[in-house]
């Protein structure tokens, strides 16, 4: 299968180290090789439809910042709608950073790949959580694949696992922790009885909350991927806009230590079904599945035959959110060889 994989931050990074180390195993237990057939990044490009070497690719990003560095294939400012031109390929990897006002450029380079008849999978939220009806409807009108197990809760199981293993379920709501940064910092306030400014910043130091929180601590992100649970697993027609969101900027030590004296701990939860769409912080028993610690993420899916269902999983990391992008190329190329 050939790859075109458009955005090399860390998890673009994590998708070329995991074809790297799992290659052999899938041409084993799949029939699947993995081609990178082109790359991008802010600089442009590396294009090769013979295949780019994943450990020079890696090599050069780390010691000159730039795809385009990449010896004899590198092509200088050339962006991702210029590369889908250029080559042929099988399958789009789009993992661009999260856009939520317009979608860009994600939402043009999957629809762009989509009209070509190329399958697609995105770790990206901004566009689903925007446009989501519009762009599985086109998926379906052209007769594609669009995957996004990545967009919600990186390791965590949830999308392609209410979708395949609870496919004989209707899923009346789902509640959960979406987001790994706001259950770092609250996870440590209540450990530590630290302030949330303090533990911010601790957060940003370790890399686990970036430079500009906002789009985690005010809950945003969390409602991007309450929009995308909606609409995928539920069939709802949601958008961003339709979220009530309440972030944990305001959260005290004060009360935190409060709730904790009462056998309680403060998360910020998704509530999602179809009279509720809500992100905000709640108060949850110690001893109930939402105390999950750290960057730690976790769903339950309240089902019409199978009850209740928890999933839990690891929300972040440039590895773990490579695997689940993994997973869905492994289910387009079954499908294709059914």
């Amino acid at each position: 299968m050939r790859i075109c994989l458009m955005g090399f931050g860390a998890v673009g990074r994590g998708v070329a180290h995991v074809i790297s180390q799992k290659n052999d195993y899938l041409k084993k237990n799949y029939g699947l090789e993995l081609k990178l057939v082109a790359v991008t990044d802010s600089s442009g490009a590396v294009i090769n439809e013979q295949g780019i070497n994943t450990d020079l690719l890696l090599k050069t990003k780390s010691e000159t910042g730039k795809v385009s560095d990449y010896p004899e294939y590198g092509v200088p400012h050339c962006d991702g709608m210029e590369v889908l031109d250029k080559l042929d390929y099988d399958c789009l990897i789009e993992v661009t950073p999260t856009n939520i006002e317009d979608g860009e450029p994600g939402k043009s380079l999957i629809i762009k790949a989509m009209k070509n008849n190329k399958d697609v999978v995105t770790s990206n939220k901004g566009h689903l959580a925007l446009f989501f009806s519009e762009m599985m409807d086109l998926a379906g009108e052209k007769g594609v694949e669009l995957k996004y197990e990545a967009s919600v809760g990186g390791a965590m199981p949830i999308i392609n696992f209410a979708h395949d293993t609870l496919s004989g379920c209707k899923i009346n709501s789902i509640l959960g922790i979406l987001n790994g940064t706001t259950n770092f910092i609250l996870s440590r306030m209540t450990r530590e009885g630290s302030s949330y400014e303090q533990t911010l910043q601790e957060a940003q130091q370790l890399g686990i909350a970036e430079t500009d929180p906002t789009q985690d601590v005010e809950g945003i992100d969390a409602a991007c991927k309450s929009v995308i649970l909606a609409n995928s697993i539920m069939g709802l027609n949601y958008t961003l806009n339709d979220v009530e969101v309440e972030g944990i900027s305001r959260i005290t030590a004060e009360a935190i230590e409060i709730a904790k004296r009462d056998g309680y701990l403060i998360k910020l939860m998704a509530e999602i079904s179809e009279d509720s769409l809500t992100v905000s912080p709640r108060l949850v028993r110690e001893d109930s599945p939402y105390a999950v610690e750290g960057t730690l993420n976790m769903a339950t899916l309240k089902t019409d035959l199978a009850d209740e269902v928890t999933v839990v999983g690891r929300g972040a990391g440039s590895i773990e959110t490579a695997s689940a992008i993994l997973s869905d190329i492994i289910n387009i190329w079954r499908n294709k060889k059914v």
